[in-house]
């Protein structure tokens, strides 16, 4: 019997080790397309998984850090969905370039001409962000997620060092040190770079989501054989035991 009891407590314990792995991943996020250097410009992209089994995801709202405002923010187009760009004046203004700039970007909301996000879909929403700022290691953006059904999740509970993970995290961007050609970096930023950069950028983004969503879901199943594999080895043991 503590053999079995040992094989089934294993299984399940494996099993749920990865579900819940899938689970806390599965939220609204923020990384760059390589680094986001202080002092520079960046490309981001927003990544978002629809959690409902039942709904789509009609419409992101991302909103902008007023401690660190951003005086240049350009949307990339995404196939099947509106974007609306809002800006806020400033309290005191920004000096990008020698220009004292008065207003800047607050929001961004994508909203879906049609499906949205379908359940078991995820959706990178672009955006090319700068100038960041010198004075921090992380941006927070808090962002609200609507689904079809009028239900709103919202991502805005910020981090603390050393403690664990919120129930409903927001996206934070983590700041690198400057790099040495950071302004040289922000013009070829701003200019968008040649045709077959952005392609070669885009596809190489697409594998790189599509292998770790490929490698979660191998590892779900591998967990759901361990405990299937435990439960029956338990039960084959238990058997001979009482024969």
């Amino acid at each position: 019997m503590n053999v079995s009891r040992i094989a089934l407590a294993g299984g399940v314990a494996a099993s749920t080790v990865l579900l819940l792995a899938g689970t806390a991943s599965a939220h609204v996020s923020v990384q760059p397309q390589g680094e986001a250097a202080k002092g520079g410009y960046a490309t981001v992209n927003f990544k978002v998984p629809n959690e409902r089994d039942n709904a789509s995801t009609v419409k992101l709202e991302v909103n902008f850090p007023t401690d660190h405002p951003l005086a240049s923010v350009s949307p990339q187009p995404v196939a099947g969905w509106k974007i609306e760009v809002t800006k806020s004046k400033l309290a005191e203004p920004l000096e990008v370039h020698g220009k004292k700039i008065n207003e800047a970007v607050s929001k961004v909301t994508w909203t879906a001409d049609d499906s949205g996000i379908e359940p078991g879909f995820f959706q990178q929403f672009p955006l090319s962000v700068g100038q960041l700022p010198e004075d921090a290691d992380q941006l927070v953006f808090k962002a609200l997620q609507t689904y079809s059904n009028k239900e709103v999740v919202r991502w805005i509970e910020e981090p603390t060092e050393g403690g664990e993970e919120p129930e409903s995290p927001a996206p934070v961007l983590a700041l690198t040190a400057p790099a040495a050609d950071a302004h040289g970096a922000a013009a070829d930023d701003k200019s968008g770079g040649t045709d077959e950069a952005k392609e070669t950028t885009a596809s190489s983004e697409d594998t790189s989501s599509s292998g770790t969503d490929d490698t979660a879901r191998v590892l779900g199943v591998v967990g759901i054989v361990v405990g299937i594999a435990g439960v029956a080895f338990g039960v084959l043991a238990g058997r001979r035991r009482s024969a």
